[in-house]
């Protein structure tokens, strides 16, 4: 086993890592408040990378720099979503809203498929071809980058939540809505809000891989499913085991390319995944909002 591979494995695995951990953040937080598994979080991704990759093609505006448009777009989507389709189901069958969120999935990835096309796009910036070296391994600049906005995204969300009125608002709406709503909160508009913001991490993630990703109509799912392992695995509703599990898996999979052929890596992941449910049957963190 060569150390400077596994260094490289173990960096590439980080960045792997952050951006699983900022995908299942906004997926944790939409369902420790609503309940909800929004099974169109990953094609909500593959959005905003398009949305990226547009904004670079048509305008030159720099994929990281795009986050500032792509971010609220991807809120203000999320919001109305919730408000427009899944508010309407509240109280009925919990299936219901679960059906809807598979619905938009394919709405998005075949609305995407008709206008775009399956083909692969990449973009070419000025930077993508700089490395960082760190001791014997090297890292791309661009992936150096990402793991930054994923870090400060994730602290951004976590003071969000732990120290400001909206955020104790959306924890109090998580605990006991009734109560929320007796003291005065409007526990909808609180609902639009944490949907929107699951959407933005959402979409934050999409954006920041896009310099060093492809973009195609499928490529959501590539994020979603290890997303929702790292949700359980870390925990439902903990936003920590998102973080902690979005590393794991990253570290697993970069690894598990790195020594292992093709896609058995994936075996690698699922038995690390059992390993972790059958000693700890509700994740590492069990279930939080925080």
């Amino acid at each position: 086993m060569s150390i400077d591979l596994l260094l490289q494995a173990l960096l590439n695995g980080i960045v792997l890592g952050g951006v699983f951990g900022l995908v299942a953040l906004g997926l944790n937080l939409i369902y420790g408040v609503l309940n909800v598994i929004n099974f169109a979080h990953g094609a909500s991704m593959m959005i905003a990378m398009y949305g990226t990759y547009w904004l670079f093609t048509l305008y030159g505006i720099d994929p990281y720099v795009s986050l500032l448009v792509i971010m609220p777009a991807m809120f203000m989507l999320g919001y109305a979503i919730q408000r427009l389709l899944l508010e309407p189901l509240a109280g009925s069958e919990p299936s219901n809203q679960f059906l809807t969120t598979l619905g938009l999935l394919l709405i998005f990835q075949n609305g995407s498929q008709l206008l775009f096309t399956g083909n692969f796009r990449t973009i070419s910036t000025a930077y993508q071809e700089i490395t960082v070296p760190l001791g014997p391994a090297l890292l791309p600049l661009a992936r150096v980058i990402a793991l930054g906005f994923a870090v400060l995204l994730a602290a951004l969300l976590f003071l969000l939540m732990t120290r400001t009125d909206l955020g104790r608002a959306i924890r109090a709406s998580a605990q006991d809505a009734g109560g929320a709503a007796v003291a005065g909160i409007d526990v909808k508009h609180i609902y639009g809000i944490t949907f929107g913001l699951g959407l933005a991490m959402a979409g934050a993630a999409g954006t920041i891989v896009v310099p060093f990703f492809y973009v195609t109509p499928s490529v959501g799912e590539t994020f979603n499913i290890p997303a929702f392992i790292v949700v359980v695995l870390g925990g439902l509703g903990s936003m920590p085991g998102a973080v902690v599990g979005g590393l794991i898996v990253g570290l697993v999979q970069s690894i598990g390319a790195a020594y292992l052929p093709g896609s058995t890596n994936q075996i690698l992941l699922l038995a690390v995944f059992i390993g972790v449910l059958l000693f700890r049957p509700t994740g590492l963190f069990g279930r939080r909002l925080v």
